[in-house]
């Protein structure tokens, strides 16, 4: 059989959900790419497996959690409180803030290029343009996308010239690098404000359609309980990078 595999044929297999699930794979393995530098490089061989094995597992383990909290039909309730806040959202950042909190003294954070966590944000630009997607599939509210009030993509547009000033001359630009971390959750916190009002207090945005019931479905669950929590979670961990490395220097 011959090659030729086209990019109309690509497109025509990868359909929205699929991207939701084949984005959330890619970075699922630029996660685990992530912790195995910082282990390979600050830990003995025998650590590096356990660790490794942690971190594969559960992150594994959360999708699985994902999956399965979907597919329960509890997030098909749009009625307060939120149910996806409550049990994706909120347990994802309470592990974000133990987790970094008593690893924030160890040595493989150091490990880790301080560049590569300002790169990782980039991927949100990807999540944006699926934003819009979504919209034109009647899937998402215009409301939460770069056709509203959701800002997102033009930060992540500064993602790679934050990245490269970092790795050109750290020492220089890590005091902007951590006010540009600072930038970024802010700009987070402004979009989970924005679905929480157009889903709850959409009366304040004048007379807007219903927000759409399938997004709060798998695979689009996604993005509150992993792909946004994972950009919370890089944050943190670059700002306690570059905290232990300025308190170094």
């Amino acid at each position: 059989m011959k090659a030729n595999f086209k990019i109309d044929e690509v497109l025509q297999i990868m359909t929205l959900p699929t991207t939701y699930i084949f984005l959330s794979a890619i970075m699922t393995f630029i996660l685990i790419f992530l912790g195995y530098t910082g282990i390979s490089l600050s830990t003995a061989l025998g650590t590096k497996r356990t660790n490794l094995t942690l971190i594969i597992l559960g992150l594994l383990s959360w999708h699985v959690y994902i999956l399965l909290m979907s597919k329960s039909g509890l997030f098909a309730d749009l009625s307060f409180p939120p149910k996806f806040a409550l049990f994706l959202i909120l347990p994802a950042f309470i592990f974000t803030g133990v987790f970094l909190f008593q690893h924030r003294h160890r040595e493989w954070i150091q490990a880790i290029p301080c560049h590569w966590l300002i790169l990782y944000q980039t991927f949100r630009l990807l999540i944006e343009s699926l934003f819009v997607w979504s919209v034109a599939r009647g899937i998402l509210h215009p409301n939460v996308t770069i056709e509203g009030y959701n800002f997102d993509m033009i930060f992540a547009l500064s993602a790679p010239v934050m990245g490269w000033l970092l790795w050109s001359n750290r020492s220089r630009w890590i005091k902007l690098a951590r006010v540009w971390n600072y930038l970024g959750l802010l700009v987070i916190a402004s979009i989970i404000s924005l679905f929480m009002t157009t889903i709850y207090l959409p009366e304040i945005y004048g007379s807007i359609l219903p927000f759409p019931v399938q997004f709060v479905t798998y695979p689009y669950t996604l993005v509150a309980g992993f792909l946004m929590p994972s950009a919370v979670f890089i944050h943190l961990l670059s700002l306690v990078q570059l905290h232990l490395t300025n308190s170094n220097s």
